[in-house]
């Protein structure tokens, strides 16, 4: 993608040049193997947005551009040169293209199908890696950018509006926000007639779906990748935290036809980390959300699927393994699990808690959160890691920063260059042996009323924003007590249940990392960890039931 036309100030310069890589004669005399030529007349369309199956194509002659249906008139994004190709990352996994190509002379390309594309990645690394670093720089770019075939209306403040959002941001999914309280967001809803007070969904400009939950947006943009019903794979993974993408990576290169099943976004709990310092191998840190994002790159270019957003709901044992039923009732036959579901937020025993959610309450503190943050003081409850790091990001947007624990201190429950870091910051206060007792507003959050226990004073703060970050609890109960849990519900696994692994539970083939696991080190690089070492029984697992049958 060259002669780019669209406006790009906000990108980021390499991510841009990255984006524009083109094949060298060699290099597409090697892509002739694999797929085959085809011809375009002029004004015809190569592919078009919310369109599935279009194919990797290269430009060998002629004139394409790549269009923004969603801009009156279609509005031109790029002009793509002679040996440019086309595709960006949803391509390598069957998502349907967020823009259109259209031939604007008559045209000669060579197009590979899917199949074909991951064989030239597996098969041809040098051009494998010019292709997938180029797709993941066209999504960035179109993140960027706001360029894409989705645009999100409603109220910025709107709760709905809020979790939409979220989702499609933590996602990755390329997107617009109209506010439908401003000028721009007024004549849409018009155009459109449309509630201005509800979210809505518009798609290519004027399809829209009113109200829409999270896997309904993904199912209206083709992106939900549902497993076909009785699907057998290899190794189903549950969960896309660090531990779940990573043993989707070495599954997935290693042979295993893996598939991923992830209920909320790819990342997890880690993704939703405005900074990770203590990871290594980036110095000077790194976001949970771009951590995740390299880690989803990587198993995408072996061959792995995630189905998102889906949601694991019962366990079977069959004869070959296991079945999975998810929440839209289809299952995955699967010769082994890894379950690597994580945990989920934990809420606070607060009256009208239900009614801020996502109006003023949060669970996540990254740019989208930090939006509301702005001209107002800021209250996080809890004393992680989570807490500081949230806390250190928050302070640079809030007037003020309100950190409430139970306990004396921080030096039992995060690490010390947070806890310094805390402690010594003007725009910070920790409010010990507090807990957070009213919520007060008009639909939505306007007060905080922290109570300190031991001396019974209350502190009324006016915020409009309050994370709630005070641990989790495992999601384990759609395992119908198949494999044995502690009893705080998390999995119990190695020689304490039978297992012959440190990751296998009490069921031969099923096996637990990260934290989900009883026991483990709740760090994203033990997960990491957990999750790469994982797969080596999985392997021996499979190979010993092709022996027994």
């Amino acid at each position: 993608m060259t002669d780019t036309t669209m406006d790009l100030a906000d990108v980021d310069p390499m991510v841009r040049e990255q984006s524009r890589r083109r094949l060298t004669d060699a290099e597409i005399d090697i892509l002739k193997r694999y797929g085959r030529e085809r011809s375009y007349s002029a004004g015809e369309f190569i592919f078009e947005a919310g369109v599935q199956g279009y194919s990797f194509t290269v430009l060998l002659s002629g004139e394409v551009t790549i269009i923004d249906p969603t801009e009156d008139g279609d509005g031109l994004v790029a002009r793509v040169p002679e040996n440019g190709f086309l595709g960006e990352l949803g391509l390598l996994s069957g998502q349907p293209p967020f823009l259109s190509c259209r031939a604007m002379s008559d045209t000669r390309v060579l197009e590979l199908n899917g199949e074909a594309l991951h064989a030239v990645i597996n098969q041809v690394p040098e051009i494998g890696d010019v292709i997938v670093s180029s797709f993941a720089a066209r999504r960035e770019m179109l993140m960027q950018a706001a360029t894409a075939n989705l645009t999100i209306l409603g109220p910025e403040a709107h709760r709905d509006v809020t979790r939409a959002r979220e989702f499609v941001s933590r996602n990755r999914i390329p997107h617009r926000f109209v506010d439908s309280a401003d000028a721009q967001g007024q004549a849409l809803a018009g155009r459109l007639d449309v509630d201005p007070e509800a979210l809505n969904v518009v798609l290519r400009g004027d399809e829209v779906v009113a109200r829409p939950d999270n896997p309904g947006i993904a199912y209206a943009l083709g992106l939900a990748l549902d497993v076909a019903d009785g699907m057998q794979v290899d190794l189903t993974v549950i969960g896309a935290g660090p531990g779940g993408l990573a043993a989707a990576v070495y599954g997935a290169s290693e042979g295993l036809k893996t598939v991923v099943v992830e209920n909320t976004a790819i990342g997890g709990q880690a993704g939703t980390s405005s900074r990770i310092e203590n990871y290594m191998g980036f110095p000077t840190g790194i976001s949970g959300a771009d951590l995740a994002y390299r880690g989803q790159i990587q198993a995408i270019k072996f061959g792995a699927r995630f189905a998102a957003p889906r949601t694991a709901r019962r366990l079977e044992v069959t004869e070959t393994g296991y079945r999975i039923v998810l929440c839209n009732g289809n299952d995955i036959c699967t010769r082994s699990i890894v379950i690597a579901a994580g945990v989920q937020y934990r809420k606070l025993p607060l009256d009208r808690l239900d009614e801020f959610e996502g109006a003023g309450i949060y669970y996540a503190a990254t740019d989208l959160e930090a939006r509301f943050c702005a001209n107002t003081e800021v209250v996080i409850v809890g004393g992680g890691n989570s807490a500081g790091q949230a806390a250190m990001f928050l302070c640079r947007h809030a007037k003020h920063v309100h950190v409430v624990i139970r306990r004396g201190g921080l030096s039992e429950t995060m690490s010390s260059y947070l806890t310094q870091r805390l402690e010594n910051d003007p725009t910070i206060t920790l409010h010990t042996y507090s807990e957070v007792t009213k919520l007060d507003g008009d639909g939505v959050l306007e007060q905080v009323t922290i109570t300190n226990q031991t001396s019974g004073d209350e502190t009324v703060i006016d915020s409009k924003a309050l994370f709630i970050m005070i641990g989790a609890a495992p999601f384990t109960d759609w395992l119908d007590g198949r494999v044995e849990l502690d009893e705080k519900g998390f999995v119990r696994t190695g020689a304490e249940v039978g297992g012959r692994t440190p990751f296998e539970t009490s069921c031969e083939g099923i096996y637990a990392i990260g934290d989900v696991r009883s026991g483990s080190v709740k760090r994203v690089a033990s997960a990491v960890g957990e999750g790469s070492v994982v797969v080596s029984a999985v392997h021996q697992h499979i190979a010993e039931k092709d022996r027994r049958e």
